[in-house]
């Protein structure tokens, strides 16, 4: 297939282009060229341009038409509609990849299916999502717009610690340091490795079948908060790091920039069912246990300490929250 990836140095999406040139698609990427941590991949096609700039952008993609399209950059209803407007007519497939926390908060059943509510009050993020996948939704039913929705849960890389506090968090587990986690630590959370996300998400490219249509991908992994930080300490070389639960309500009002995500995502238990996603792609399989997903972060993160930054504000909210909590 010929696949054009909008972005494609994302954390999803270079997993994603590697994987689509790894099994012979001719791959480009359309970006500004502004990412370093993750290169495009050996064998794709680079674009540059700023697919905000629509004028660029239809100069760098004049005459050139695609089997699919895939929009990982798009957050707001008018980012989509721009990037529609120009890829209409010249794709086969137009895969816009929304988000998991798009679905019902807090869920009033588990496991969450495609046709579970989508409302999230908490999180803008999410009602964004939600009104880019009405916008979708529209032009298909009105006029066979070719759209296909992807919906990822919390999709990690070596790059990405999945902590609230990132490195910090890692950093103060070293130092012996009290660590936060957000409410008892015993909701259920689903974390799926890049690369096996990627593997599924290629099997849904070209197919009829999922034009018009939504798809949950995730890992059929669930672990509760608290093993999820123990394994981030145990790859760190910590045994047995402490962790003081604070309510994430209490968080939210102390870190405005991480309470929405905490109220209106990771203080509610996920588990999500990949039966449809596994009806058209079959041999998809979530093969990376987060175990071995950590391990690798913290490889990456020792073999590069520039990059082990440390939020300082959030150093001070942790000493803060954890001694009023003890």
């Amino acid at each position: 297939m010929d696949i054009l990836l909008i972005g494609g140095t994302g954390v999803i999406s270079s997993a994603v282009a590697e994987h689509a040139a790894g099994l012979g698609h001719r791959v480009t990427l359309l970006n500004r060229g502004a990412s370093a941590k993750r290169p495009a991949p050996a064998g794709t096609e680079v674009l540059h341009a700023d697919i905000r700039d629509a004028a660029a952008a239809s100069e760098v993609l004049k005459g050139r038409e695609f089997d699919a399209v895939a929009d990982f950059i798009s957050f707001v209803p008018d980012q989509l509609k721009a990037s529609m407007d120009l890829f209409r007519g010249r794709t086969g497939q137009y895969v816009f990849i929304s988000s998991a926390s798009a679905y019902q908060k807090p869920p009033a059943r588990l496991p969450i299916l495609e046709s579970t509510p989508l409302r999230n009050p908490y999180w803008q993020y999410s009602r964004d999502k939600i009104a880019c996948e009405e916008l979708l939704t529209a032009a298909y039913r009105d006029e066979g717009f070719p759209g296909t929705v992807v919906r990822p849960s919390h999709t990690y890389d070596q790059t990405m610690i999945p902590l609230t506090g990132g490195w910090t968090d890692l950093h103060r587990m070293r130092e012996g340091l009290p660590v936060l986690v957000h409410g008892d630590g015993t909701s259920l959370w689903t974390l799926t490795h890049s690369r096996d996300f990627a593997q599924a998400f290629i099997g849904l490219l070209g197919r009829p079948a999922a034009v018009g249509d939504a798809y949950t991908i995730t890992s059929d992994e669930f672990l509760p908060w608290n093993e999820i930080y123990r394994i981030m300490a145990a790859a760190a070389g910590v045994p047995e790091p402490e962790l003081v639960h604070v309510s994430s309500e209490t968080i939210a009002v102390h870190d405005p920039d991480r309470g929405p995500g905490l109220l209106g995502d990771k203080s509610h238990s996920v588990i999500f069912d990949n039966t449809k996603i596994k009806s058209l792609v079959p041999d998809y399989q979530a093969r990376i246990p987060f175990v071995d997903g950590a391990a690798e972060i913290l490889r990456w993160y020792d073999a590069h300490p520039a990059e082990q930054n440390v939020d300082q504000d959030f150093m001070a909210l942790s000493d803060k929250l954890t001694a009023a909590a003890g």
